[in-house]
C-alpha cells in the first residue's frame, strides 16, 4: 500500500517496485532514513502506471516482476521519465546487468546487499544533476549557456540539451555526463577507472562495464543521429577519447 503524505513539493521522492516482502521493506526503511517520502509497488504493470502518475526522483527496480519483468519496466518508464533509476536483482548474471543497463538503468544493485551501499548508491546517484524536462526550445537566456562543441556535436551543459548535425539528440542522463565529460577535453584520452570517478563517483571504481554499456548506447546514438559518423575513438587498452577532427 503507498504512503501518502502532504510533504512539500521538493521532499525527494521515490518508489520501491519489489515483491519481496521482506526485501521491499529493507530498501523503504533505508530511503526512509534518508529522507524519502517512499511509494512501495510489487507489480510491473502498477509500476509504470505509479511512475507517470508520481513522477518520483528515485526508482529501485527489481528485475523479476510479476506482471510486467524489470527490463520491461525500465525501458516503459525510460519513454517518459528521466527519474534516478536502480535495478535490483538475486540474479548475478553478466547479460541480466547488461541489459538492464542498455534499457536506461543508471546502476545495478544485486542481492543481498546492506543498507550501508544501497545509501552509497544512491547518495552517488544524487550528487549528478537530473535533466530537467523542458520545452525543446528551453527557456530564455538558453542560448547564454556554456556549449561544447566538436563537429556536428554540441552540448549544452546547463541546459543538458544536444545537437547532432542541428537536430536534437534525447540522451540519458548518464550518456549525456559522460559526453559532457568527453567534450570538456576532446584530446584527452579518458581511462574507463577515471570516467567511473568523474561520473558516478569513487565507490564504482572497478565496475569498468558500467562504462563501457554507457559508451556503447551512446555511439549508436550518436551514429544514427549523425548518419554513421564515429564521433567516439577508442584507444586499445586504455579508454575513449572523442574522433579527431583533422
Amino acid at each position: 500500500m503507498p504512503i501518502m503524505s502532504n510533504a512539500p513539493e521538493h521532499e525527494r521522492r521515490a518508489m520501491v517496485v519489489e515483491d519481496d516482502v521482506d526485501i521491499r521493506e529493507l530498501i523503504v526503511f533505508s530511503l526512509e532514513s534518508q529522507g524519502f517520502l517512499v511509494t512501495e509497488v510489487g507489480d510491473g504493470r502498477e509500476a509504470v502506471d505509479r511512475a507517470r502518475a508520481d513522477d518520483p526522483d528515485l526508482i529501485t527496480l527489481d528485475l523479476g516482476l510479476p506482471g510486467l519483468d524489470g527490463v520491461e519496466v525500465c525501458r516503459r518508464i525510460r519513454e517518459f521519465s528521466d527519474c534516478y533509476l536502480m535495478m535490483v536483482t538475486a540474479r548475478d548474471e553478466e547479460v541480466d546487468r547488461l541489459i538492464g543497463l542498455e534499457t536506461g538503468a543508471d546502476d545495478f544493485l544485486a542481492k543481498p546487499f546492506s543498507p550501508r551501499e544501497l545509501k552509497a548508491r544512491v547518495n552517488a546517484m544524487f550528487r549528478r544533476p537530473r535533466r530537467p524536462v523542458e520545452p525543446v526550445g528551453g527557456p530564455a537566456g538558453a542560448n547564454d549557456h556554456e556549449v561544447l562543441a566538436h563537429g556536428v556535436l554540441s552540448v549544452d551543459v546547463e541546459g543538458r540539451r544536444v545537437r547532432v548535425a542541428g537536430g536534437e539528440l534525447e540522451l540519458t542522463r548518464t550518456e549525456f555526463d559522460l559526453l559532457a565529460e568527453l567534450m570538456r577535453t576532446p584530446a584527452r584520452v579518458w581511462s574507463r577507472e577515471a570516467l567511473l570517478r568523474s561520473v558516478w563517483g569513487d565507490e564504482w571504481t572497478t565496475d569498468t562495464h558500467l562504462v563501457e554499456v554507457h559508451i556503447g548506447n551512446l555511439r549508436r546514438k550518436l551514429a544514427s543521429a549523425s548518419g554513421g559518423s564515429r564521433l567516439i575513438h577508442t584507444v586499445r587498452g586504455v579508454g575513449y577519447r572523442m574522433e579527431s577532427l583533422s
